[in-house]
């Protein structure tokens, strides 16, 4: 069945009911590199709840480290694999000064490993769209797990998500893990005009789900916007055209809840940034909707570069920065 929406343009709709998908295999590791701006760690060196959160100034850290204390670090997301976002990180560190041969006042181990840290990273599109949240914990101090650079002093595992990244795992990779340190008197709510410090995260995540460009007999669901047909040899695409490409796993649309069937009127778009590549190049995504009664179905309207060479062009949608394997069309 085909039939027409408009998303920004006229396009088509590909039944997904009736398009299959190649066996599914491993999602791959997807690598982000969160950075960070104003960053600050709070030390929890105040045990008056009265003086917590007052002093609207710049606050002197305490000297040293309290055995069993509670720091809390807040930081704002400013950009995700260098293309700009929003969000918030906070962070939280308890003190355990684990040694196998401890001073007084620190805990016996058979490791070091000097306190324990959860990070929570709520990542926003720059207008505020929410994308979706990445929690981790584990380890800080002491020596990296197997696999992680030598530089790496813990052992931090990503434990879950929600939205776009949704039943992730993975482990987190911190790079300097700069923070301004401040007294727990300090307030919060002059952090950004106190100023923190940069600060950046390389997240290792395997998703739940990665997008996958839908296929049918005649090959990849990427139609052409003239007359709704399959772009195939015989009919190839052309440089500069608007094409519809059809898939799954683009992830959360906007006001659906999960699981609930996507909108018809007006379509729902999705939530996430979504990028399609040709052979490399980024195009025109000229808008990206849940496909109507499906729950993991999207169609996707895209330009064709203008410079795209005669040949085959190799197509990739990405949505929240996990990419679909490539998928190759005619383009005459």
């Amino acid at each position: 069945m085909i039939g027409r929406a408009n998303i920004g343009t006229t396009a088509v709709l590909v039944a997904v009911a009736v398009c299959h998908l190649a066996l599914a295999q491993q999602p791959p590791a997807v690598t982000l590199t969160v950075d960070l701006g104003n960053t600050v760690q709070y030390q929890g060196d105040i045990y008056d709840p009265a003086k917590f959160a007052r002093n609207p100034d710049i606050t002197p850290p305490t000297v040293g480290l309290v055995n069993f204390g509670v720091d809390t670090y807040i930081g704002d997301i400013v950009s995700v694999n260098g293309q700009p976002a929003k969000g918030l990180y906070a962070g939280r560190s308890q003190a355990i000064q684990a040694y196998p041969n401890p001073q007084p006042g620190q805990a016996v181990a058979d490791v070091m490993r000097v306190s324990i840290r959860q990070h929570i990273f709520e990542i926003l599109q720059p207008d505020g769209t929410p994308i979706g949240s990445i929690m981790a914990m584990g380890f800080a101090g002491g020596n990296p797990p197997p696999g992680q650079p030598s530089g790496e002093r813990a052992n931090w595992a990503i434990a879950g998500g929600t939205g776009a990244f949704l039943g992730a795992r993975g482990q987190v990779e911190g790079v300097g893990n700069a923070a301004r340190v401040a007294s727990m008197a300090e307030d919060p709510a002059n952090r950004r005009l106190n100023g923190g410090a940069p600060n950046r995260f390389i997240l290792h995540i395997i998703p739940m789900t990665v997008p996958q460009t839908v296929t049918t007999p005649g090959g990849p669901a990427i139609t052409h916007s003239s007359d709704f047909s399959l772009v195939t040899p015989s009919k190839p695409a052309a440089a500069g055209e608007i094409l519809s490409l059809f898939a799954t796993g683009l992830g959360p649309v906007r006001g659906v809840v999960t699981g609930q069937p996507f909108p018809s009127n007006p379509p729902a778009a999705v939530n996430s940034p979504v990028q399609v590549t040709v052979n490399g190049e980024a195009t025109e995504v000229i808008g990206a909707v849940g496909y109507p009664g499906s729950v993991d179905g999207y169609q996707v309207n895209f330009r064709v570069p203008p410079d795209t060479s005669k040949g085959t062009g190799s197509i990739q949608v990405t949505a929240a920065w996990i990419s679909s394997s490539p998928v190759n069309i005619a383009v005459q």
